[in-house]
């Protein structure tokens, strides 16, 4: 029942070219950031990543980004990140954008063993309809669309169905973990964490407390161990935040 490595590098060491995987955080905040260090130093490429966003230029996914080692991503929001939007418009990055409600969804979905579901979210858009550029080609054409999704109406309204998400890895961050691999997320940390927790195959915690089992009240837990496979403790040092803004001090 113990399942906690001794680094981040041998936690993500079986992890192969071409994998899946889901990764926690919600812009900077709650990023497992030594594990995808370790797994830019481990060499897999060809990844497949599924986040809410896909970091920034230098931090968290944007690092296997800035190396080329992303090959499609799906996620809500990429806003923050030029390598990002440089390979996605050269036709070097395949991207699915998805509403962030419908995402957290289809993790969630996937997680519990659910194929699929409907939600109103992006009926009558390109989400639905297809059409959506998720691959250009070198000239910007469209190289590869989104296609049409299956509609049906509930009550008067016609709602979209949805594919839950399962991938190969699941890449999570939590405050605190047990040996047992139960997880706790403070705050803002608590954000795509346990979802991502939830629809990894193999799921992979990095934890900045570890304690004992039976030290967290069960009341508290938000991810079970058994949705954890590996536990590695790193501390809670290299917290960065996206965007500092202050107001002018009185004089």
């Amino acid at each position: 029942m113990d399942k906690v490595y001794a680094s981040c590098a041998q936690a993500v060491a079986d992890i192969p070219s071409g994998a899946s995987l889901t990764v926690g955080g919600f812009g900077l905040s709650g990023i497992p950031h030594n594990l995808i260090e370790a797994l830019l130093e481990q060499g897999a490429t060809d990844l497949v990543t599924v986040s809410n966003n896909c970091g920034v230029d230098g931090w968290g996914l944007g690092v296997l980004l800035d190396h080329k080692r992303i090959r499609r991503t799906t996620g809500s929001y990429v806003g923050e990140n030029r390598e990002f939007e440089r390979q996605y418009l050269s036709g070097e990055l395949e991207v699915e954008l998805v509403p962030q409600g419908t995402l957290a969804e289809r993790l969630r979905a996937g997680g519990c063993g659910i194929p699929a579901f409907y939600t109103p979210a992006g009926d009558g858009t390109l989400v639905a309809d297809g059409g959506m550029p998720w691959r250009h080609n070198a000239d910007g054409s469209i190289a590869v669309a989104s296609p049409k999704k299956e509609t049906r109406v509930f009550g008067g309204r016609e709602y979209v169905m949805e594919l839950g998400i399962v991938c190969d890895y699941a890449l999570v961050r939590a405050s605190i973990g047990d040996r047992h691999g139960n997880l706790v997320f403070h705050k803002a940390t608590r954000n795509f964490n346990p979802l991502c927790g939830m629809a990894g195959r193999i799921t992979i915690a990095e934890v900045e407390e570890l304690v004992e089992p039976g030290q967290i009240d069960p009341e508290q837990v938000h991810l079970p161990g058994v949705f954890v496979q590996r536990v590695v403790k790193v501390g809670a040092e290299g917290k960065r935040i996206e965007r500092v803004t202050t107001r002018k001090r009185d004089s």
